[in-house]
């Protein structure tokens, strides 16, 4: 895939009508967009479905982690909108259950990590005394043993998932920031260049495009800095 294919932008804005205006101002530069728990929370499937009548393809970040049955009903649900990738939470049978839903409908279901937001000391709060790396990819293990197509990780653990679970299974990270960008509240992230580098598949890059005096600018250039870390 070329890097415009595999850049993925973030729509994590709260009504339909600015996804759909960024969607617009991208057109031509960026083709796979994310629709996150906001816009969901506002407009429902149709964000999805707008989306597609487009042209577009569709990352649904829900994060959905609630008992299997629940899970597998809402992933069938999710098959039917047409979106390309669904997130769900690592633990129990939610991966599988997931899985099962989306069925052969070519959904392909990505199991979130540790979320790029946290580190060590947070994941000590929570009651995980073992390091960030480790915990990523136990639950990395555990989602290609469930099915999943792969998993939503920061950059600074992608080579190790990369060289434990080789290619087809897919490595999805946000915490993207281009060079001397905010970081703003995350902790564990790299450069676009990096990221590739580091095995990433796709780059899920929200605020230094959508909040940017020009998207469509901001996109092409982080498009070039991707070049570089392309095998």
């Amino acid at each position: 895939m070329h890097a415009a294919e595999r850049l993925i932008v973030a729509l994590d804005v709260p009504t339909l009508e600015e996804a759909l205006g960024l969607a617009d101002a991208l057109a031509g530069v960026v083709s796979f967009f994310k629709v996150g728990l906001e816009l969901y929370t506002a407009a429902g499937p149709r964000a999805v479905e707008e989306l597609r009548r487009r042209g577009h393809r569709v990352f649904l970040d829900l994060k959905l982690f609630d008992v299997p049955a629940t899970v597998e009903r809402a992933a069938r649900a999710a098959a039917l909108s047409g979106a390309t990738f669904l997130t769900v939470h690592t633990g129990g049978a939610t991966v599988a259950s997931a899985v099962a839903g989306a069925g052969t409908s070519g959904l392909q279901i990505l199991a979130v990590t540790v979320l790029t937001s946290l580190d060590g000391n947070d994941l000590r709060e929570m009651g995980c005394p073992d390091p960030v790396d480790v915990v990523v990819l136990r639950r990395a293990r555990l989602a290609q043993r469930q099915g999943a197509a792969g998993v939503i990780a920061s950059p600074l653990e992608a080579a190790a998932i990369r060289r434990a679970l080789p290619s087809p299974f897919l490595v999805v990270t946000p915490g993207i920031r281009p060079q001397g960008a905010d970081a703003g509240d995350q902790k564990r992230l790299a450069t676009p260049a990096a990221a590739f580098a580091a095995g990433a598949d796709y780059l899920v890059v929200g605020r230094p495009i959508t909040r940017a005096p020009d998207p469509a600018a901001a996109a092409r250039a982080i498009l070039a800095e991707m070049p570089a870390g392309l095998p």
